[in-house]
């Protein structure tokens, strides 16, 4: 049998493993994913082939993106494109929409 002082201790100890977990960051956007690929995202906006993406231009990055979610000079943040994931904040894609 559990006892009741084993039993709240086992539940303050699950629900602060549970908490710690959610404060985790969720993982980067890998350029090989099928959706990263399909918007030829790249994870550094200097590197984007401009003959493959003639939308890109000097200076946009996810940081400068309508949708990027991530915070003001913050390394990587998330974008609602890659559910789930981050993206680095100097990194591109296709999608790239003047942030207003």
């Amino acid at each position: 049998m559990t006892s009741r002082r084993v039993f709240i201790l086992q539940s303050v100890i699950g629900t602060s493993a549970l908490a710690s977990g959610m404060a985790m960051a969720a993982p980067m956007v890998d350029e090989k994913d099928t959706a990263a690929m399909g918007l030829g995202y790249a994870a550094d906006s200097s590197k984007v082939d401009a003959k493959k993406q003639p939308k890109h231009a000097a200076g946009n990055s996810c940081a400068n993106c309508a949708l990027y979610q991530g915070k003001a000079g913050a390394a990587s943040g998330p974008c609602p494109l890659f559910a789930g994931k981050e993206v680095t904040a100097k990194g591109w894609c296709s999608a790239w929409a003047k942030k207003a």
